[in-house]
């Protein structure tokens, strides 16, 4: 399965925004891409305003025109948006959306259109996500082409279990959208979780993250996470195969969604736990 890996580096409006999805769409599906993901607060990057103002539904106008993207492409594209929890909040949610297609006919039927609400939150480094954004309540994993993958976004990366559920759940790739905070470790850390949860899980993970601003002489200020790029696809044995720089880049990868077989046999650690929550 051939995977993009939309590193951009988002701004405050949500229509421009949805342009950049369309420049990026069209460059990795004249690529051959199957699958075009694109990092956490694609819709509006942290730091830019109140996230409560450009949240909607999946069926409002922003999802809605990125699905069109994605259909008139014939890839499925995934990307971090914002929708209203109920509660004053906002759920931190990755819309997959587009033509999931069947292992037999790839692009054709098998429509999608949904969103994964980030279960962890960023209440780290002094930063509490949790003021504005209400957690999720369940994993996921969809499908495209015959390929389950499973889904997470950012702080989600710290928490080893969800990954490993999401391989018992029969994903054969995880693909994670993030906005990683900039600071002294925080690339090592971002590479090092990206291994570890693809170890784990002895399921491949590609990591996309928002590049990081000041790779465009764009100020920083704040302590909102805005990214520092590094997107990498991590293999099953927690090596790395691909790995961005750190400013806007669109990365190409081939994903084996069997390769993982292999390593599940000769390491079976999903099986072989004897710990339990």
């Amino acid at each position: 399965m051939r995977i993009a890996a939309a590193q951009v580096i988002s701004g405050a409006d949500p229509r421009a925004n949805s342009d950049v999805i369309r420049d990026y769409v069209a460059r990795a599906a004249e690529q051959g891409a199957r699958v075009v993901a694109f990092p956490e607060a694609t819709m509006r990057a942290f730091g830019h305003g109140p996230l409560d103002e450009v949240a909607e539904e999946l069926d409002g106008p922003w999802a809605s025109e990125v699905g069109q993207i994605a259909r008139e492409a014939g890839v499925v594209v995934m990307a971090g948006m914002f929708r209203p929890s109920g509660d004053g909040r906002v759920f931190n949610t990755y819309l997959v959306t587009g033509p999931a297609g069947s292992a037999a006919s790839p692009g054709a039927g098998g429509d999608i259109h949904l969103g994964y609400d980030k279960i962890h939150l960023y209440d780290a480094f002094g930063f509490r996500e949790s003021d504005t954004v209400a957690p999720g309540e369940s994993t996921s994993v969809v499908e495209v082409d015959g390929v389950p993958i499973g889904l997470a976004v950012c702080y989600d990366i710290r928490f080893p279990g969800q990954f490993t559920t999401l391989a018992n759940d029969g994903a054969r790739l995880n693909i994670l959208g993030a906005s990683w905070g900039d600071g002294p470790g925080k690339v090592e850390q971002w590479q090092l979780l990206a291994r570890a949860r693809a170890l784990d899980a002895t399921t491949p993970l590609l990591a996309v993250g928002q590049g990081n601003p000041a790779s465009e002489g764009r100020e920083v200020t704040g302590a909102a996470p805005q990214g520092v790029g590094h997107s990498m696809l991590a293999g099953a044995k927690g090596e790395v195969l691909r790995e961005a720089s750190d400013g806007a880049e669109l990365m190409i990868v081939d994903v084996d969604p069997d390769a993982a077989e292999d390593v599940r046999a000769a390491i079976p650690v999903l099986t072989g736990g004897r710990v339990t929550e």
